[in-house]
């Protein structure tokens, strides 16, 4: 692992020297844009863009735009061909401030005939920005980054046999036996994103919650949407907070924030289109009518979750009604980090009948499905895997099943299923 000093991350406010730590979607961003002449590179605001831009080769050596600087906009927008003139590779920081930018881009590559590249780094999903989501199609590279997994915040490579899970290869479990439990409500209160690598103080982890809503929330997504009201806006952040890893009802979404649900619906969008919100679709591929075809939502750091509800001290998380919820919020973030090494990136989706049987996460690569199951214990029984048998019925060619728990404890509950820790998933044994 690479580890260098910078004179304080681009995306952080204290200014301090902090160490570098390797992404571990640099090596595939890097690949990616060796073989696409346009690379999108979203994520949400602080998750560390930028800072893996400017330290990981090859993107240290090419030119950079940042259209967050006003004079760069306007010529951006009145002249772009001279933002990049004499030189080949590209990368253009905030590229949501400028989608009109991406029709010139397309002509340029095309003319171009791969002989230019362009990283288009934004904190808007641009695959959910009607307006440009097809400029580009055929010609780019999808990636989205998230905060910093606990694996890589402690240096540790991705693990291995979740990769060899997809390829018909199962987990030792002898290897698993070296997992160790995790201090889960000091994570969800702290959260991941890089900068709070470097907080120790759980009184400062609120403070820079606080300050993030406020400045990168509140004040940034009115670059994206109109927002009438940020008290009403605040109010369905902490509606869909105390939602996260449940079954998405916008008409209870606008009934307990006192927002109507056009607007809940449009605050919504919003967030996803900000990298903040994740629905997670349903997945219901035998086409039962029998089946909730309402998608999840997660927020995409359980840190900013745990503080919009309220949190303020582990004791709390953990006598929490809503605790599932959130070692859901958990688990899911660290499946994300994991499904952008795929190629293609893994699908998520979640199962859950109409009589309340459900399957936490259902994920797919190549035609191939893993079910996965949470249940916030120390010591998972066999009972704990009933909807896994279940789906293990409808959904036969499954190729396996974890049943993911808080503790430490590895062991088969079935021929196809696997009781594991959660932090088995956030990086190698």
């Amino acid at each position: 692992m690479l580890f260098v000093i910078l004179q304080g991350m681009n995306e952080n406010h204290s200014g301090k020297k902090l160490l570098y730590k390797n992404r571990w979607l640099a090596c595939r961003l890097a690949q990616t844009a060796k073989e696409h002449p346009v690379t999108i590179f979203t994520g949400a605001r602080q998750v560390g863009k930028r800072t893996l831009l400017q330290q990981e080769k090859p993107f240290t050596h090419w030119l950079t735009i940042d259209l967050g600087n006003l004079g760069i906009l306007e010529q951006a927008e009145k002249d772009p061909d001279s933002l990049w003139m004499g030189v080949k590779d590209v990368i253009i920081y905030e590229i949501q401030r400028c989608p009109q930018l991406l029709y010139v881009i397309k002509q340029v590559v095309e003319e171009a005939n791969h002989g230019m590249r362009f990283v288009l780094s934004g904190s808007a999903d641009l695959s959910l920005m009607r307006q440009v989501s097809k400029t580009l199609a055929g010609r780019t590279a999808y990636f989205s980054i998230f905060p910093m997994g606990l694996g890589e915040m402690r240096g540790r490579v991705p693990p291995k046999w979740f990769f060899e899970l997809f390829k018909g290869f199962l987990p030792s479990t002898k290897e698993m036996k070296n997992v160790q439990a995790e201090n889960i409500p000091n994570l969800m209160l702290r959260g991941f994103m890089p900068p709070l690598l470097y907080i120790e103080s759980p009184e400062a982890w609120l403070t820079w919650w606080e300050d993030y809503v406020a400045t990168y929330v509140e004040r940034d997504l009115r670059q994206v949407s109109q927002i009438d009201s940020l008290t009403d806006f605040r109010r369905v952040m902490v509606t869909l907070a105390m939602c996260s890893g449940k079954v998405l009802n916008q008409t209870e979404v606008a009934r307990q924030s006192g927002v109507s649900q056009p607007t809940v619906y449009r605050y919504i969008n919003i967030l996803e289109i900000s990298c903040l919100l994740k629905r997670l679709p349903a997945f219901y591929a035998s086409g039962s009518k029998r089946l909730v075809k309402s998608p999840k939502a997660f927020w995409f750091d359980p840190g900013l979750s745990t503080f919009l509800i309220g949190y303020r001290d582990p004791e709390g998380i953990f006598s929490a009604k809503d605790v599932g919820g959130l070692f859901e919020t958990l688990v899911f973030f660290h499946l994300n980090v994991l499904g952008q090494l795929f190629t293609p990136h893994l699908k998520f989706y979640h199962w859950r009948t109409v009589t309340g049987k459900k399957v936490d996460f259902v994920i797919e690569w190549s035609g191939k499905i893993v079910a996965m199951e949470l249940r916030f214990t120390t010591e998972p029984r066999y009972e704990d895997c009933a909807n896994l048998r279940l789906f293990l019925e409808e959904y036969p060619d499954t190729v396996f099943c974890l049943l993911v728990h808080k503790g430490s404890t590895v062991r088969m509950l079935h021929e196809k299923i696997l009781a594991i820790p959660w932090s088995a998933l956030a990086y190698d044994l």
